[in-house]
């Protein structure tokens, strides 16, 4: 037996049905979909529709609550900013603002402000200025000898 010679079984992939080729076909004029009603016509999107009845997804209860004026942090963590001291992209001699960080690649956009944790060894001695910081990353930042200060203006806003 040869790979050309391979076929399916007999009758395991039946035709495809062509619908609106001609009332030989069996399914011509309406093509299955029977005599006018919204559902013969074209564009009809009935999902979720109960026939009037209240749909499922209105029963059930809300859940939850999402806050309009909610702050989105901009995430930093201690071992990849020890990374990025390491590798030179970062310059430790002066204080090391959002500005700072934005422009080493290491965060993207400051959103509502930089927001340091404490994921990660952390050796370098630093000084770091940002809006938000977890108690942890305080403490691990003046361990390695540096200071760390959360700035309460861009806080604030």
């Amino acid at each position: 037996m040869k790979l050309h010679e391979l076929s399916p079984a007999a009758g395991s992939t039946p035709s495809k049905k062509r619908i609106a080729r001609g009332a030989g076909s069996g399914k011509g004029k309406t093509a299955g979909r029977g005599i006018k009603g919204q559902k013969s016509r074209s564009g009809v999107a009935l999902n979720g529709y109960e026939g009037g009845q209240m749909p499922l997804y209105m029963r059930l209860p809300k859940r939850g609550f999402n806050k309009p004026n909610r702050k989105s942090w901009a995430v930093v963590n201690l071992g990849i900013l020890q990374k990025f001291i390491d590798a030179g992209k970062i310059d430790t001699s002066a204080p090391i603002t959002e500005e700072a960080l934005v422009a080493s690649g290491m965060v993207r956009r400051q959103l509502d402000g930089v927001r340091v944790l404490a994921k990660g060894e952390f050796s370098a001695k630093v000084e770091l200025q940002v809006s938000g910081a977890s108690k942890s990353a305080v403490e691990a930042v003046e361990k390695a000898g540096g200071s760390l200060t959360v700035t309460k203006a861009a806080a604030a806003e």
